[in-house]
């Protein structure tokens, strides 16, 4: 779903206690913020610095990082398998339809895994590896800090109909989006606060192209979105042809995190139409998109306390999975 950090400090530093969520639907989480502590005290240092270096070279970078979080977790949990390669039995989910040519930032995941390998052997795993890239990001962008919960173990396998069938597409509608976060135990609350995080990034004309010229089937265009806004936006977007073409997901900030993505949704600027069906489908949705725009804080708290419960989807821990020394394949 990217590098001016200019928020006031109080809120781009929040964090909240590791007892105050971080529980699962069965009860208390074997994951939690100290794993590493002893295993491997410099792990979370490692992963900041490459992080760090990483979206200084490049502001997209933030934004494809955390993505590449929720994506991960919406497949088989938590577990790394969206990192694997196609290779024997193995069919990568870099392959499926959400995932092909536009999952990225997978040589700053080797980059880290590289570092952490060189630290502490065979300790932390690439799981983990992407919930903290994900927080990382965020912080360098300006959004809030939490603490990690750890402890993920690797996937010894990977699904690509998983990948296909499980994350929200950017054409589904309002209720197809919902159950697919209900299927994962997250309710409107973590959709409405997660589909924040399109406050940095980009999306390629692909993505929104039935918006500007065949919303419904019917040759028309999709009316909720603001018309003088989708004349700008066919100009790079045409018909057929441009399909790569890059497009800010929020056109006014779109390398600091924060809370205009609410703002351009109250605008009808919202560029994909899974954007812009929080407010126009859903009364409930509708007053959440009200209220984060209103209230960055109030995102910023909800938009962490929602990242650590996503990061508790189905983890790997104790003798389950691997920690692979290699994020694109299984260990040997």
């Amino acid at each position: 779903m990217a590098q001016t950090i200019s928020f006031l400090v109080v809120l781009s530093l929040v964090t909240f206690s590791p007892l105050c969520f971080f529980g699962m639907a069965n009860g208390a989480s074997p994951l939690y913020p100290q794993f590493y502590d002893h295993s491997c005290p410099k792990a979370l240092e490692i992963v900041k610095s490459v992080v760090a270096k990483a979206v200084a070279k490049e502001a997209r970078m933030a934004a494809s990082l955390l993505r590449l979080h929720f994506h991960d977790c919406f497949v088989k949990g938590c577990d790394a398998s969206l990192l694997l390669d196609s290779s024997g039995t193995i069919t990568s989910e870099k392959r499926s339809n959400p995932n092909r040519n536009s999952a990225r930032g997978f040589e700053v995941l080797d980059a880290i895994k590289s570092a952490l390998e060189k630290e502490c052997p065979h300790t932390v795993s690439c799981a983990d590896i992407l919930a903290l890239a994900a927080r990382d990001s965020t912080v360098l962008t300006g959004g809030p800090s939490w603490e990690v919960p750890l402890g993920r173990r690797d996937s010894k396998g990977a699904s690509l109909s998983g990948s296909n069938r499980n994350i929200p597409a950017p054409n589904n509608t309002f209720q197809t989006i919902l159950t697919k976060f209900k299927l994962q135990k997250l309710d409107i609350v973590d959709l409405v606060a997660l589909s924040g995080s399109h406050t940095i990034g980009n999306a390629r004309c692909t993505s929104f192209r039935q918006r500007l010229y065949n919303q419904s089937g019917n040759g028309q265009p999709d009316f909720s979105l603001d018309q003088s806004y989708a004349a700008q936006l066919r100009t790079r977007c045409p018909r057929s042809g441009g399909d790569q073409n890059l497009f800010f997901l929020d056109f006014v900030s779109p390398t600091k995190f924060d809370n205009n993505y609410y703002k351009n949704i109250l605008a009808s600027k919202g560029l994909l139409s899974s954007d812009q069906v929080l407010f126009t489908k859903s009364e409930a949705s509708m007053e959440l998109v009200k209220k984060y725009a209103a209230n960055s804080k109030l995102f910023f708290e909800q938009f962490a306390k929602s990242m650590v419960k996503m990061g508790n989807i189905s983890p790997l821990t104790g003798s389950k999975g691997e920690i692979r020394k290699n994020c694109r394949k299984i260990n040997t």
